[in-house]
């Protein structure tokens, strides 16, 4: 079979787009970011403090994006069940990309997602809060001890707007 020249020329090109297409896609490492201590420990002591002045005593966790605690800080009167589930909260919150609170509704008995519930570590409860900037995810910051969700939720906020500057690009 004879080709005409540069029928060849486009070809090659061609199968060399596609192989680097095949490349960039199966790539065998890729880059993340996350919080670094200084920002989760600034976002954890904001939130700590909003519930001081609201008058709750609470726990406030923050973990990285793996779910990894990377700081916990409770008040001297917080219950001894706060650091356990303020934790739990910041770890459901990035195990499934959403905020405690949103799953509630979706996982009460009966529901299809009910059975999260049921899953070792997830804290189903307001509070939980996705921690976001240039559109990643880089953690979570989880709260208990406040009043109730909503509570709870208003101090993760508060954790969460002190770092926001920071976190934006």
């Amino acid at each position: 079979m004879k080709m005409k020249t540069g029928t060849g020329i486009v070809l090659c090109a061609t199968l060399l787009v596609s192989a680097g297409q095949v490349l960039a896609e199966d790539a065998a490492t890729y880059a993340t970011r996350s919080l670094t201590v200084e920002t989760a420990l600034k976002a954890a002591q904001a939130a700590l403090k909003k519930c001081r002045d609201s008058g709750w005593q609470a726990a406030v966790a923050v973990v990285d994006r793996s779910g990894v605690l990377q700081v916990l800080l409770r008040d001297r009167y917080a219950g001894p069940h706060t650091p356990r589930t303020a934790g739990g909260k910041a770890w459901t919150a990035v195990s499934f990309r959403s905020n405690t609170g949103a799953l509630v509704d979706l996982t009460q008995p009966g529901k299809a997602q009910s059975g999260l519930r049921n899953l070792p570590h997830v804290v189903v409860l307001g509070g939980g809060m996705i921690i976001e900037g240039g559109g990643q995810m880089l953690g979570a910051i989880g709260v208990s001890g406040a009043p109730g969700g909503e509570a709870d939720e208003a101090c993760a906020k508060a954790g969460i707007a002190a770092i926001r500057e920071s976190l934006e690009f």
